[in-house]
């Protein structure tokens, strides 16, 4: 599905009622397949603005026959702002976004403090925001944003969805270059 200004009735997407948890920069989808498969309970939708990479998600869902995965093709920011409804997710993911190190393109950066409040308003209550990176400057921005964000907490409850996550293809990178992965885990304030 292309991103558009409709809100997304996912019951009829998927066929059925299932907790919904959105990925945030899926590219080529090797670790968002891997993910819907240990997860077959959860209805996972995957955006990306990548076109090769989502054609390489498509072709696996089809040769592994992967039936909870639904994939939009746009920006994260606009899929969060008009097709996703308020206290609708069980989680979002977002692993290894963009760094944009440079400093005048910080404004780049998909998770900035907007973005922490739209997610959150998104999240269920005590829903969960799941988020690495091995770019130490952004790690050292993501946790300032996300630790202001007050609608979110450090996770201390049990979490809805798994914390498991395979190797991406960055990740992978960057284990081979010596970088440190950073990992956050928020989950929404349960009111």
């Amino acid at each position: 599905m292309d991103v558009g200004d409709q809100l997304i009735d996912t019951t009829a997407w998927f066929g059925r009622d299932a907790p919904r948890i959105l990925e945030i920069g899926c590219g080529t989808g090797t670790a968002t397949a891997a993910m819907a498969k240990a997860e077959p309970h959860v209805n996972l939708m995957a955006v990306e603005v990548y076109r090769p990479g989502l054609a390489q998600l498509l072709a696996q869902i089809e040769r592994d026959n992967i039936t909870n995965i639904r994939v939009l093709r746009g920006d994260a920011v606009e899929v969060l702002e008009n097709m996703v409804a308020p206290s609708s997710l069980t989680g979002v993911r977002v692993f290894f976004p963009d760094p944009w190190p440079k400093a005048r393109h910080h404004k780049r950066r998909l998770l900035q403090p907007e973005t922490f409040a739209l997610i959150a308003s998104r999240l269920v209550p005590g829903g969960v925001l799941h988020v690495a990176t091995d770019h130490a400057d952004y790690a050292e921005w993501i946790a300032e944003y996300g630790n202001a964000e007050p609608a979110l907490t450090a996770l201390d409850w049990e979490s809805p969805m798994t914390h498991e996550r395979p190797v991406t293809k960055f990740e992978d990178k960057a284990h081979r270059a010596g970088s440190a992965i950073n990992e956050f885990i928020w989950g929404r304030i349960k009111s």
